[in-house]
């Protein structure tokens, strides 16, 4: 258990770091703005500060987390090279970009959302280097190396239901919209309390958390089934493409909460999308895996 709490430390020192120095981060962009170097930065608010504080704080305490919990290589991470990472990358991306085609054409015959008018390419262009560059990003960091230390506890379900929560966490807490007046050393700390006011909404948990979470531990249970991250990567980078280009094509009609909210990764509908997938991807790795003997 003493990995599980270096882990909790850096969790918590992420935070407190993030909070401190997203004041600084802040006035040193409004300082360089005001004397004309990169005067754009004077457009952006707080909040994009404090997250961009958080993440450089993850970056800082990364190295001294391995070192803490002596992770030296994939084996201690419990992961394994991969021969068949293509296939298995290729299947994620299957596994989660059909059920959500179907869906979205379920929902614009039933008129729940209707296609654009206008495509916005450039936005397009966003959802194609999110979906190239995120799944990678946040699956050596959750699944790899988060799930990976805490793994070695012993405590498989576990180990799996915590880096779920924590992922769903990070995804449902970081849309703070409070904006301070004037910025203070405080601030950080205040938009630390805003994020989790969204707690509170019983609908939104329902609609956003639970679906986040279900989606974490499927990531989750690819990743310790392959001993890899290559599957997680595939299902991670289907999903972030599918409902990105869903959003690019349509827009909603009418709200229809709990059962499908801002897209196609929101709602009751897409919870069971998601365990139909968790489903398929466990009988594909049955049938594949046994096929290899």
């Amino acid at each position: 258990m003493k990995d599980a709490a270096r882990l909790a430390a850096y969790f918590i020192a992420i935070i407190v770091v993030g909070a401190l120095l997203a004041p600084i981060l802040f006035w040193s962009a409004q300082t360089l703005a005001a004397y004309g170097v990169f005067p754009s930065l004077a457009k952006y608010d707080f909040d994009k500060f404090f997250h961009r504080a958080i993440l450089v704080a993850a970056v800082l305490l990364f190295w001294p987390l391995l070192r803490a919990t002596n992770v030296q290589g994939l084996a201690d991470l419990g992961l394994a090279p991969n021969p068949h990472w293509g296939r298995d990358f290729g299947s994620g991306v299957l596994l989660s970009v059909i059920p959500l085609v179907f869906c979205g054409a379920l929902l614009i015959e039933l008129h729940v959302y209707s296609f654009r008018h206008v495509f916005v390419w450039p936005r397009f262009g966003k959802v194609l280097l999110a979906a190239s560059s995120v799944p990678f990003i946040e699956e050596t960091f959750f699944r790899g190396i988060v799930l990976g230390i805490l793994l070695r506890t012993g405590r498989k379900l576990l180990s799996v239901v915590v880096v779920s929560a924590l992922f769903a966490a990070v995804h449902f807490l970081k849309g703070s919209e409070w904006e301070p007046a004037v910025v203070t050393w405080s601030s950080g700390f205040q938009s630390i309390g805003d994020a989790f006011a969204g707690l509170g909404d019983p609908m939104m948990m329902l609609a956003a958390f639970a679906t986040l979470f279900l989606i974490g531990c499927i990531l989750a249970d690819a990743r310790v089934l392959t001993r890899s991250l290559w599957l997680p990567i595939g299902l991670h980078a289907g999903w972030i493409f599918a409902s990105g280009a869903f959003s690019w094509l349509a827009r909603g009609q009418m709200v229809a909460l709990p059962w499908i909210g801002k897209d196609l990764l929101v709602g009751i509908i897409p919870l069971g999308l998601a365990a139909v997938t968790w489903i398929v991807m466990r009988q594909w790795l049955k049938h594949d895996r046994a096929s290899q003997i």
